[in-house]
């Protein structure tokens, strides 16, 4: 299992419809993030910067990368890219985080 920390960019105002977006996360988009290997997703807002921490565990960094490309996830990027700093192709604008600590 790999262990993935990034950061992304909140436009100001949005941190309540961002979290209510994700309380209502559809079905298929749950599935898929399974199918792919990922468990243990959790992401934190900032409120002072709009900076938001996801941390995410994965099996396979190849399976991984492969749901960028799925049909769900492409439409879960156009809905959420009002409220988000994007990409050109509405991918959520995302730094990887550099690990320096972890207690197991």
């Amino acid at each position: 299992m790999t262990r993935k920390g990034f950061k992304m960019f909140l436009y100001p105002g949005m941190a309540q419809e961002y979290e209510k977006r994700h309380n209502e996360l559809w079905p298929e988009m749950k599935d898929m993030i399974r199918a792919h290997g990922g468990h243990n997703y959790s992401i934190y807002l900032d409120p002072k910067t709009n900076v938001l921490y996801g941390y995410l565990e994965v099996e396979d960094e190849e399976l991984w990368a492969r749901s960028a490309d799925t049909a769900v996830n492409r439409k879960w990027w156009d809905y959420m890219a009002d409220i988000m700093e994007t990409n050109e192709d509405n991918s959520p604008v995302c730094v990887d985080l550099k690990p320096v600590f972890h207690l197991q």
